[in-house]
């Protein structure tokens, strides 16, 4: 059997083996070990170009476009394309101190769709799977530190305080195409779970609650957040939980769990605790577009702490963009800001 590049990274770097054995505490260690063991592999100039200060304005600035790899208008950061292969390696290895299997397979499998887009644009030199670039703000153990990983389509963005994570959001996971239609990767569907789990919820709702629930009959063509430093609450158009069954509650529970559990369980399981607490059914869930397969769609799910947007518009609807966003939350911005008030850097 042929070995795909995404397996080959997991096998290589013995990520297969379970991390729910691991304690929270344990895994914030681990990140800064892995983030140490990175800047010591590195020369000069890669340290340089990897390492922030951890109130540098590059943190914030996040995105998922496609940015010139050159010049004016390009992403900060070291890419894996200045990399040596054993450097690359623990680069990966970091990214898996933060995402759980599920999570770390997605986020590596956007980064080789960059190879599909390659051969569908007549080879352009704007997709190159090389180009995805680490950055470490702050010194990995101190008391503030962060990392991101990012490139087209994908953003992961962590956030240190005190000995524990404040923060994994920005969290933006993206496809293109969304579906592989043709060639030996035919039928991969990166972020199936995100589109199918919210269709199967809207679907299910009855005449009554698909009228409060569908807000738009045309789906927006992107994400209304687009890549914000900071986003604030949607007016609550749509159905809320306490609308729904048992059973559509236990879809809506499903769908958010796939964004939440992109990192590796003890963090998700934290954040799904602090979505319970802040009142699940004041969460609100909202569709704009066609219901089915093949017809431009868009969806949110919101409550009081935390939102989740969805669009699949472009390239006939076979284009998804998935991001996780937390109001207070996101960068540790609350936690940090007050971190870094009241202790010197």
């Amino acid at each position: 059997m042929k070995t795909t590049p995404v397996l080959f990274c997991l096998l290589a770097l013995g990520l297969s083996g379970p991390a729910t054995t691991v304690r929270a505490h344990d895994a914030v260690a681990e990140m800064a070990e892995a983030a140490s063991t990175l800047l010591a592999a590195l020369d000069a100039d890669q340290r340089e170009k990897v390492t922030y200060e951890i109130k540098d304005p590059e943190r914030t600035n996040w995105h998922f476009i496609p940015k010139p790899f050159e010049g004016e208008g390009m992403r900060g950061g070291l890419p894996l394309r200045d990399m040596r292969q054993e450097q690359r390696a623990l680069v990966f290895a970091l990214l898996n101190t933060g995402l759980s299997d599920t999570g770390f397979v997605k986020a590596t499998t956007i980064m080789s769709l960059e190879r599909v887009l390659w051969e569908l644009e007549n080879q352009s030199e704007r997709r190159n799977p090389e180009m995805y670039y680490v950055s470490i703000f702050g010194e990995p153990g101190a008391k503030a530190w962060g990392w991101r990983v990012e490139g087209h389509h994908l953003s992961i963005n962590f956030t240190i305080a005190d000995g524990k994570l404040v923060s994994g959001t920005p969290n933006f996971l993206a496809t293109n195409p969304g579906e592989v239609l043709e060639g030996p990767r035919k039928g991969l569907r990166v972020l199936e779970d995100e589109e199918e789990i919210a269709r199967g919820l809207v679907k299910s709702l009855d005449e009554a609650q698909r009228q409060v629930a569908v807000i738009e009959t045309e789906a927006p063509k992107d994400i209304l957040t687009e890549a914000k430093p900071q986003v604030d609450p949607f007016e609550n158009k749509g159905v809320t939980a306490d609308k729904l069954t048992e059973a559509q509650k236990k879809t809506l529970r499903e769908l958010i769990d796939v964004y939440v559990h992109r990192l590796r369980p003890e963090f998700a399981e934290a954040d799904l605790k602090k979505i319970e607490a802040a009142g699940f059914d004041k969460i609100v869930f909202a569709w704009a577009g066609g219901l089915e397969r093949g017809q431009g769609h868009y969806y949110r799910v919101q409550g009081p702490t935390f939102l989740l947007e969805y669009c699949n518009v472009q390239n006939n609807a076979n284009h998804v963009h998935a991001v996780w966003r937390d109001f207070k939350g996101d960068f540790g911005r609350d936690i940090l800001r007050e971190h870094l008030a009241t202790t010197p850097h």
